[in-house]
């Protein structure tokens, strides 16, 4: 099931999309960079293949209510990131699997969004225990793969939808980063979105874990704050070597 939140926007403007597991993932590993994508003009999108269903050790809550919660708290967060787009799948927090249905699916959500850059988890990050952040990586970079060519899923064309080609990939949660952006300027952003996941934000700390983790990579760079990606270039323009966020 897709569930969709939206604003209207200019049509010309450049698209980022975020492809993770579960609700504040992105806001842990990323939102500074989304901030940052936003603040420079770019469109940018959500999309969740759970909402987080599981992700509680109170035995008084259930999993429904559970959703509805997670889904709220994401788009609080989305909001203050100025994510213009939210879009949940709906799979069963632990049941998500590589497999061509959930390609499927993908490429329609990457075709309907068309995305210049995809951000997603890094599918041969080692010793990656959940299985959700593993097998959303892989379907990720399959979808943007098949995305591109009219002759997969061809019932998903028509006039007004079109195969789509992203031009490049960075993945989060990487063992080998080759890409670095400063977050400096975002990074009160980023804590004010991962706070706004209230019933996953509860351990004493976590505001100051998170400017740590950054600030270990931000040394990397030289800077305050950052955040680490690996850098997959889909296309290669004739007179750019690497295509910079900025």
């Amino acid at each position: 099931m897709i569930a969709s939140q939206q604003t209207t926007s200019g049509e010309s403007q450049p698209r980022v999309m975020a492809i993770f597991a579960h609700p504040d993932d992105a806001e842990f590993i990323c939102s500074g960079t989304i901030a940052r994508f936003v603040r420079s003009g770019y469109r940018a999108q959500y999309v969740l293949a759970t909402s987080g269903d599981k992700g509680s050790d109170d035995r008084s809550v259930t999993p429904e209510h559970l959703a509805t919660t997670r889904e709220a708290e994401q788009l609080a967060a989305a909001q203050i990131l100025g994510i213009e787009e939210v879009t949940f799948l709906r799979h069963h927090d632990g049941e998500v699997e590589v497999n061509i249905p959930f390609r499927r699916e993908l490429a329609r959500v990457i075709r309907e969004g068309r995305p210049d850059v995809v951000l997603t988890f890094d599918p041969w990050q080692r010793y990656q225990i959940h299985p959700d952040h593993r097998a959303v990586g892989q379907t990720a970079l399959d979808a943007v793969a098949a995305a591109r060519d009219h002759m997969y899923y061809p019932d998903q064309l028509s006039d007004e939808l079109t195969e789509h080609r992203v031009h490049n990939v960075y993945f989060f949660a990487t063992d080998n980063p080759n890409y670095y952006v400063d977050i400096t300027d975002t990074i009160e952003l980023k804590i004010a979105a991962i706070l706004a996941h209230t019933s996953q934000v509860r351990a004493e700390g976590v505001v100051e874990r998170v400017r740590a983790r950054a600030s270990v990579i931000g040394q990397q760079i030289g800077v305050e704050y950052a955040e680490a990606f690996h850098y997959l270039p889909m296309m290669q323009p004739p007179a750019l070597k690497r295509h910079p966020l900025w």
